[in-house]
């Protein structure tokens, strides 16, 4: 599978003996959409602000198209979109305005503007001056400005900061239509696991610096399907003490227990003992999802 991003070895220090990125090895496929994730100060904002060149890449670490950033840059902004931090405007002037000093900068047509805030939901607002934008309304045109002069390539940190649930839809929407309907690769950081998830093909979580788990969402599905199973049973405290220990049991609420298990032949035994010990079972799922899959992961 073709990679639109590269990265081997990097590693990265603001200061000596105070490493921020140990050895960060990444694969990003063409076409996928890809969650970088991880907490406050775990490595993904400088990550990102390399892959754009504003941080040096010294030791030819990174990769972007099959090609060193050295040479990629300044060129190669035109293949790519990119939200790092916050947007800076000019307050005084208009959201169309903003647009269009940008697109001007890069040779681009008016039409891109209106193209770009059709696609945010902000046309009817462009006239509007942007200090009377809300934060809600500046993130989406600081997405805007990322999506003019239609790049292969979108590189966001946190591009659903201040959105309220109805913008996080729309938003989370344009992503999977820029990504199914024009193969636009998108490279995303979010601490908003539950929303991440709902979008995301493969991702990374990066912990402390290290990468702790690089990979499709079917592989960590794979990894950790056996965890965090939920069994509903009527009065579910009756049967803890038949349950071993191994499976690590936990009583929810009346009616359910969690365990984990290694595999699903342990789920089969486990069943089988509850049943002949005359449970009531009622329901079996896994639980998990990529909140969990995340604590899991990074925990130690």
């Amino acid at each position: 599978m073709e990679n639109v991003i590269q990265i081997q070895n990097l590693n990265f220090e603001f200061s000596k003996n105070k490493p921020i990125l140990k050895n960060i090895n990444l694969s990003v496929p063409k076409g996928s959409i890809f969650g970088f994730l991880g907490a406050n100060g775990a490595g993904k904002s400088t990550t990102m602000k390399m892959l754009i060149g504003s941080i040096p890449d010294e030791n030819n670490s990174i990769q972007i198209f099959n090609e060193k950033l050295s040479t990629f840059f300044p060129e190669g902004f035109n293949k790519i979109g990119s939200l790092i931090d916050t947007a800076a405007f000019y307050d005084h002037l208009s959201g169309w305005d903003n647009l269009l000093i940008i697109s001007k900068l890069r040779n681009l047509p008016e039409s891109e503007c209106e193209r770009v805030l059709h696609l945010v939901n902000l046309w009817e607002s462009r006239n509007m001056k942007m200090k009377r934008y809300s934060l809600g309304m500046k993130q989406r045109l600081s997405i805007a400005m990322t999506l003019l002069g239609k790049p292969d390539l979108l590189i966001l940190d946190e591009p659903v900061n201040g959105l309220d649930p109805n913008g996080m839809l729309e938003m989370r929407e344009l992503f999977i239509k820029l990504n199914k309907e024009e193969g636009v690769t998108i490279f995303i950081s979010s601490h908003l696991l539950q929303e991440i998830e709902k979008m995301i093909t493969h991702l990374a979580i990066i912990s402390h610096g290290e990468i702790r788990f690089t990979g499709s969402i079917k592989d960590l599905n794979e990894l950790y399907r056996y965890n965090h199973i939920r069994i509903g049973l009527n009065n579910a405290s009756d049967f803890i003490a038949v349950i071993p220990e191994n499976y690590s049991p936990k009583i929810l609420d009346e009616n359910t227990v969690e365990i984990t298990a290694e595999s699903k032949e342990d789920i089969i035994q486990l069943v089988k003992t509850l049943v002949q010990n005359n449970a009531e079972i009622f329901e079996i799922k896994n639980s998990a999802g990529l909140e969990d899959w995340f604590m899991e992961i990074t925990k130690n």
